[in-house]
């Protein structure tokens, strides 16, 4: 059962895990390098926990602990109950969903152990955006995608913004990094997978004429807002293949990209 402590010291070394969370570099270097990931509001922090995840601590509202009861009894971890202003001041924000979870990473799978049962992946160039990534693997999650692979500079889907927007389904699609690019590609064709890069250039092959959904096995390509998928990996791709567009739009923000390509690639197989 987890312990209820009142904190009212923002100093208090047992809240290091909370603190500086607008700092987005900061973040980026400490979560991974400390083995942790910060987990907000209460949907978000059961599905962590459903996922195996196990927590650190916790940082409540008060207001929050009837809500949260069972969890913290579940918990081996303590709970922090803090005021608000408290929370803000180290955090760097006000904490809207008044909970906080600190949990523990899992050690990444392997790009090879993925493709080995894998049907259908997505592979993400050089995404960045932290919302971004949380959109993409919501829409993986929910179309029946197997598996995303990163490359080395794609930002980290367990930032705390990615897992926001997620909805937490970045605990639901497993996914690794490639440990070079683009020559990590080759791991992905040997395995079997048409890899598939999409882009709005006019040369690309309309989604619907190439009909991925009867391939055996797919993964989709896809670049960084705005710049796209570089040049070294469109040409390590099998073929290009792009949406159509109307009314002189040119392209689709890459969220909703994705997740149109992710219907069109998935499009009548099984779901589990």
């Amino acid at each position: 059962m987890g312990e209820l402590i009142t904190i009212d010291t923002p100093g208090d070394p047992r809240l290091h895990d909370y603190t500086g969370l607008t700092d987005v570099e900061l973040r980026r270097r400490r979560e991974p390098a400390e083995g942790l990931f910060i987990a907000e509001g209460e949907k978000v922090i059961r599905r962590a926990g459903d996922a195996g995840y196990a927590m650190r601590s916790m940082l409540l509202s008060a207001k929050w602990v009837d809500t949260m009861r069972d969890v913290i009894d579940e918990a081996p971890a303590p709970v922090y109950v803090v005021e608000p202003e408290l929370a803000e001041r180290v955090t760097g924000y006000h904490v809207h969903r008044g909970a906080l979870a600190s949990m523990r990473r899992k050690p990444l799978h392997s790009a090879a152990d993925l493709l080995r049962t894998a049907r259908r992946v997505v592979v993400m160039e050089s995404v960045n955006d932290h919302t971004n990534i949380g959109a993409i693997f919501r829409s993986a999650a929910a179309l029946g995608i197997d598996a995303v692979l990163l490359s080395p500079d794609c930002a980290d889907p367990l930032y705390r913004r990615s897992v926001k927007v997620s909805m937490g389904a970045v605990f639901s699609v497993p996914y690794a990094r490639l440990d070079t690019w683009p020559a990590g590609l080759a791991t992905v064709g040997e395995a079997g997978f048409t890899l598939l890069a999409l882009t709005p250039d006019e040369r690309a092959e309309p989604l619907d004429e190439v009909a991925p959904h009867r391939m055996d096995r797919v993964a989709l390509m896809l670049g960084a807002e705005g710049d796209g998928l570089s040049r070294r990996a469109l040409a390590a791709a099998d073929r290009w293949v792009r949406i159509p567009m109307s009314h002189g739009v040119d392209s689709l923000n890459v969220g909703a990209a994705a997740a149109v390509a992710f219907y069109a690639v998935t499009a009548g197989r099984p779901t589990e």
